[in-house]
């Protein structure tokens, strides 16, 4: 049985789906860069040991990525994911977990990556937004996807509209890339795109809930 841990700087709301997803792992950890993170209240009522590395008591990145990595190595992870968590990480923190490290970016990428992905959706007149389940690499939010879910713009979305019903997909898609990697189901093609092991097709799974259609 594969070991995870979960990295998150918030209430981790993912994190909190993927504690319930009934995986064939165990979470041995979550960690937080932040103390007062409402996740790890979460995560420790779920009985799930909890830690933090607080990103304010190293002067450096490098440092920080360090302690993060010695933290994670102490859990004993097979598997890291990235749950909310606001750091960017250095190069050879990725590198050390490659092939193992899984982000979710609420965005369809290689759309809008980065930060204010609803504002951007909204602003460039987008009609599907979505999120996206990625293994890290080096360069943000551009590393190779496993799995996406659509939501369409409505005519009276604000980005907290959108990022409500983008939200409710990221809790549907994460717990599927995880569960898949649990499997051994998903291996890096040496074109860089995901393989989803005993599906009649390959590379990227992409969902999508119907669409409701809002007449004049």
């Amino acid at each position: 049985m594969k070991k995870i841990v979960i990295l998150i700087s918030g209430r981790g709301s993912n994190m909190e789906a993927l504690l319930h997803a009934g995986l064939p792992a165990r979470i041995t950890g979550v960690i937080s860069n932040r103390p007062d993170a409402g996740g790890l209240a979460i995560a420790a009522a779920a009985g799930v040991p909890v830690r933090t590395v607080d990103h304010t008591q190293y002067t450096t990145r490098d440092a920080f990525d360090a302690a993060l990595a010695q933290a994670i190595s102490e859990c004993g992870a097979d598997l890291v994911v990235l749950a909310g968590f606001m750091r960017i990480l250095g190069r050879q923190f990725v590198e050390t977990f490659r092939g193992r490290l899984l982000n979710i970016h609420p965005s369809l990428l290689p759309a809008f990556p980065g930060l204010d992905t609803h504002e951007r959706a909204l602003a460039a007149g987008c009609r599907l937004a979505g999120a996206t389940v990625h293994f890290v690499t080096p360069d943000l939010d551009s590393g190779p996807i496993v799995i996406q879910a659509a939501v369409p713009v409505m005519p009276d979305d604000d980005a907290g509209r959108l990022a409500t019903r983008v939200l409710e997909q990221e809790h549907r898609i994460y717990p599927q890339a995880v569960r898949w990697f649990c499997e051994d189901r998903l291996q890096l093609g040496e074109d860089g795109r995901v393989q989803l092991l005993g599906m009649a097709w390959s590379s990227v799974a992409c969902i999508a809930p119907p669409l409701e259609c809002h007449g004049a």
